[in-house]
């Protein structure tokens, strides 16, 4: 009865290893989205990466897998905010800055309260609640990464915003890698079919926010760099 409860998120139930690889979603509607994206964003310049990443997000076993591993879950989430988001903010059309500190505190704000245990069991349960994270999460991303990338904003404010970004992700999965009991009802047992336990689950998914994470976050701040210094050199930045 309480596995049954659990079984209703998007991605379905959580699989055995043995039935991972033959767990693609393919739901029709989510196939039409994306492709209807894919056909404005994927030939341009950074779409593709978008694309992918949302692919292996939403389609991939990767999304039946997060439904059993909170770990997995992270991965998710860091593609949606870390690599698809990003690319997806710099193709869309270019605006005056705004408040990066506003866009920086919201994306914050989202990110935290959809892994406090009673939100994130609710989107594990509920397909409606589901998608509500999914769109809150990729959405304040967007938002965070325009306000990054404006042409207005100095190179030193967007890599100093990109490496809060980080270290706020990380220190979330400090949190989440020190505590002492696992805390997501909905992977009380799915984790035991994949030689862990929940609580060793949840430490892997901190270390992933905490330590892996910084991967994109550095790549982004490299570009970022770099965007400038190419400026630099063409005389637009003084």
């Amino acid at each position: 009865m309480f596995n049954d409860a659990w079984n209703q998120v998007y991605c379905g139930p959580a699989p055995d290893p043995v039935d991972l690889w033959a767990s693609w979603n393919l739901d029709p509607i989510l196939l039409t989205c994306l492709g209807l994206l894919a056909f404005v964003i994927a030939r341009k310049r950074n779409g593709a990466w978008a694309m992918l990443a949302l692919v292996l997000a939403f389609v991939s076993p990767l999304c039946a897998l997060s439904s059993a591993l909170f770990s997995a879950r992270v991965v998710h989430h860091i593609l949606l905010v870390a690599v698809a988001a990003p690319h997806i903010a710099s193709i869309l059309p270019r605006h005056r800055s705004g408040s990066a500190t506003i866009a920086f505190v919201v994306s914050t704000v989202v990110l935290w309260a959809w892994h406090l245990p009673m939100a994130y069991d609710a989107a594990l349960s509920h397909v409606g609640v589901y998608w509500l994270m999914q769109m809150t999460l990729l959405g304040s991303a967007i938002w965070f990464w325009r306000e990054v990338f404006a042409p207005e904003r100095s190179a030193v404010e967007a890599i100093s915003l990109t490496v809060g970004a980080f270290a706020q992700m990380g220190m979330l999965g400090a949190i989440l890698t020190f505590a002492p009991q696992s805390l997501y009802a909905a992977h009380f047992m799915a984790p035991y079919a994949w030689g862990l336990t929940p609580l060793q689950d949840q430490q892997l998914g901190g270390l992933l926010m905490w330590v892996p994470a910084g991967i994109p976050y550095a790549v982004l701040a490299v570009s970022l760099a770099r965007r400038n210094w190419i400026a630099l050199r063409a005389g637009n930045v003084t």
